[in-house]
């Protein structure tokens, strides 16, 4: 069994434990919050998300890409830099968070120390992302795959004991499943420092190139800048799309409490559901950058070509099997959560959105690891460009409200994916059934 295999059946594994836990973690918060309180659950969500991006820096796909790319020799003086680098990125994020955050009405709803906990989140999430993309490019995936156990180990024993133990209201059960998911952040964050300082050391005492500062930032920066600006454009229209759908159910007819749970109910259960089997593609993603990033440098045609075959082969193995079962089980998986037969209709109606984002996952990583960062930003504007318009002109129309909100969720993974998939194909030049193009290459070779 070759590295890319073995490190993926890893992380698969590890993934698989993880998401087992997240939906357990999710149906606690379902009958903890109720359908009003998960709707609001979701709709922060986002914002927690936004942080996170911005706090990483995307730092773990920069580094992992620059580790696999180049000597071992040039580790320390890159990891060095990038610490230095982290520390002025940390301090000036959280001041201006500081700032920035109070000030937001998205807050007004919810408990006031939950602001102070999201500024906290950007120091643990910056500093785990520098040891997290250390180990991603030596593949050193255990690690990885101990740090995903860990994190949702920990949130779900902590929400089990507490709301078992304790009786809140509405606004303080919402501070403490926010302060429980940055808990496990911490935790993973002391594990993964803790093992980086380690082999920090031990690069230390092996043979060193000089690299200087400005080369380092150069290098993390033409992968950072352009991957965090696809990420964050990708956590926007998340932060959006709550705001988006409540507007255009409203218009639609439906009142404001309403309109928040049936938001509630389509992504804190459907979503939950048919997002469960991803951690594959997600296992995938961490996997191909640092592999397509190395047989890019060595012009490595075949085994850029294997890899994209491999990756499809996984999805299409597990993804097609995955939609049939949540299309056929569509009303147990979902009285899980709630009993009512909506988020089934909801589950069963998102069924090209799953199937079509399990491939965008490796896709997107097989961009990045091309150096194709911006072909994949543009693919995830315009696809959203067009879904958010058709998720608002056909949610606010009566006879569809939340079906139609739903069309436009499909639309936008169907573009996406084949968006990705066309450039990939033209790049490395092989046509869509993967053999050898007929049409001028336009490889990076």
């Amino acid at each position: 069994m070759n590295s890319f295999y073995r490190g993926t059946i890893l992380l698969i594994i590890a993934a698989f434990i993880s998401e087992s836990l997240e939906f357990l973690v999710n149906m606690i918060l379902a009958r903890e919050l109720g359908e009003h309180g998960m709707g609001l659950y979701m709709s922060i969500l986002p914002v927690v998300f936004l942080v996170v991006i911005i706090a990483s820096f995307e730092l773990p796909i920069s580094i992992s890409k620059f580790v696999a790319e180049k000597k071992p020799e040039l580790h320390y003086n890159m990891l060095k830099h990038t610490i230095r680098l982290t520390i002025f990125f940390v301090i000036c994020f959280m001041l201006i968070s500081a700032v920035i955050l109070p000030a937001l009405p998205i807050f007004k709803e919810y408990h006031p120390l939950i602001k102070w906990l999201l500024i906290l989140l950007i120091p643990i999430v910056a500093f785990s992302s520098i040891a997290r993309g250390y180990f991603m490019g030596v593949q050193q995936m255990g690690k990885i795959a101990v740090s995903n156990f860990l994190r949702k180990c920990a949130q779900l024993i902590i929400l089990f004991f507490v709301y078992h133990t304790f009786q809140f209201d509405l606004e303080m059960a919402l501070l403490i499943a926010l302060a429980t998911l940055i808990g496990s952040e911490l935790l993973v964050c002391a594990y993964l420092v803790a093992a980086f300082i380690i082999h920090f050391q031990l690069i230390k005492s092996r043979p060193k190139t000089f690299m200087n500062a400005s080369s380092v930032r150069k290098n993390l920066l033409a992968v950072s800048l352009p991957t965090t600006g696809l990420r964050l454009f990708h956590s926007l229209t998340h932060a959006v799309q709550p705001f988006l759908v409540k507007i255009a159910l409203v218009t639609s007819g439906l009142t404001g409490v309403m309109a928040t749970e049936q938001y509630g109910m389509l992504a804190g259960v459907a979503m939950s559901i048919g997002f469960f089997p991803a951690f594959i593609g997600h296992s995938l993603m961490i996997m191909l950058i640092p592999n397509v990033s190395e047989a890019a440098a060595k012009k490595d045609r075949t085994k850029l070509v294997k890899l994209l075959q491999q990756s499809m082969i996984i999805t299409i193995c597990y993804g097609f099997p995955a939609i049939i079962i949540m299309y056929i089980f569509a009303e147990p998986l979902t009285h899980l959560f709630f009993q009512s037969s909506t988020p089934a209709f909801y589950l069963k109606m998102l069924w090209p959105y799953f199937l079509f984002q399990y491939f965008v996952y490796p896709m997107q990583s097989y961009l990045i690891g091309l150096g194709l960062v911006k072909e994949a930003f543009f693919h995830t504007v315009w696809s959203h460009v067009i879904s958010f318009a058709m998720m608002y002109v056909l949610g606010s129309m009566p006879q569809f409200g939340m079906e139609g909100v739903i069309i436009g969720m499909n639309m936008c993974a169907v573009l996406l994916m084949l968006m990705h998939y066309f450039t990939i194909c033209n790049k490395i030049g092989v046509n869509l059934l993967l053999g050898e193009s007929n049409l001028k290459k336009t490889t990076i070779f």
